[in-house]
């Protein structure tokens, strides 16, 4: 279906983003990585990708908070591949702690990776989109866009402030055959929050079933994980036919937590 096209997949070198990026390439496109990890980690699992899907990987170890090297990202993708037609701004980090004890440099780090970053890989996408006569710009948001947690003020800011931006760009870009989309997942098993559930059940005194159902789970309905490979779905729906008419929305894969 994507036979032809490229994708950047920002932060997709393991986790959420690394998941995209495989079912983007099963679909035939081209795969530009990024992230941060163990470059021989980073070596293993693209061979592993292109050879498991049979389109072409690339990566490139483009630093989110440098808007030169954002730049130089781009610029290499259209050089390698000849074309950037698919943008996923997936790259975040998160921290959590009361406002008054925030440190000022975690919050423009977060703001940096989770906002700012998707600004400036759109605004260099979109000039090649157009003149490609056809982009799709997926922003990995959150339920955070949506709904707020404490504790979680520079997350949540972020995240709303990436929902507000999917939708200004898709009006901007409504005309021009590029769709701008938002994914809000609730909470995905990864392995971040694997260890996440090690820990607080140690911390608790709770078991790791116990923290799954009561903690980490307690804000979803369904008591069950968003998927990886559903958001992979989700992100392939979006560049499908079936998406063309799809544009400026928050698309949740949350287990209900945003309708309570």
């Amino acid at each position: 279906m994507l036979k032809g096209k490229t994708a950047i997949v920002t932060g997709s070198t393991s986790g959420i983003g690394q998941g995209m990026a495989r079912a983007l390439a099963k679909q035939g496109a081209n795969i530009m990585l990024n992230g941060l990890g163990d470059a021989a980690q980073i070596e293993k699992d693209r061979a592993a990708m292109e050879k498991e899907t049979g389109s072409k990987i690339l990566f490139n170890g483009a630093d989110m908070t440098k808007p030169d090297q954002i730049e130089a990202l781009i610029k290499e993708t259209k050089s390698k591949f000849g074309s950037v037609d698919i943008i996923v701004n997936n790259a975040g980090i998160q921290h959590v702690a009361p406002v008054e004890e925030f440190p000022p440099e975690k919050w423009d780090l977060i703001i940096a990776i989770n906002l700012t970053s998707a600004f400036h890989m759109t605004r260099h996408a979109v000039p090649l989109m157009k003149e490609a006569g056809w982009g799709r710009i997926i922003n990995l948001a959150s339920a955070h866009a949506l709904v707020a947690s404490p504790f979680k003020s520079a997350y949540v800011a972020a995240k709303h402030g990436l929902a507000g931006f999917t939708k200004t760009i898709a009006l901007e870009v409504a005309e021009n055959n590029i769709t701008v989309n938002a994914i809000c997942p609730g909470y995905v098993k990864t392995p971040l929050v694997e260890g996440q559930i090690a820990d607080t059940a140690k911390a608790r005194n709770m078991t790791p079933e116990q923290v799954v159902k009561d903690v980490i789970l307690g804000a979803q309905p369904t008591k069950k994980f968003t998927t990886v490979e559903q958001i992979g779905d989700m992100a392939v729906f979006l560049c499908s036919p079936a998406g063309e008419n799809i544009t400026g929305t928050m698309l949740q894969i949350d287990g209900g937590w945003v309708a309570k």
